[in-house]
């Protein structure tokens, strides 16, 4: 990836989140960063309810298609708010 080329905008949907109740509301969308370090063990960091971003297992969420993703951005005349309240266009 090119030095200032901005990364692609990952979602996920939060579909268990027991024992992270604080820090994670199930069937809301978070923002996923890329670690190949944490994916290598079975987990993905993702931005949580702290605003900060964790490993979590990946078994707590679920991938949405990226058809989902763009009929998302489609509807929203501005973009559409993840949970750390990025604005994604």
């Amino acid at each position: 990836m090119k030095k200032n080329a901005k990364p692609r905008a990952h979602f996920v949907l939060c579909i268990d989140n027991k024992g992270y109740e604080a820090s994670l509301e199930r069937g809301k969308l978070y923002r996923a960063v890329f670690d190949d370090a944490a994916s290598s063990h079975g987990y993905i960091r993702i931005i949580d309810e702290s605003g900060e971003d964790y490993g979590y297992d990946k078994s707590r969420f679920m991938e949405i298609p990226q058809t989902l993703e763009n009929a998302l951005k489609s509807q929203a005349p501005h973009g559409f708010v993840a949970c750390d309240s990025t604005q994604i266009s």
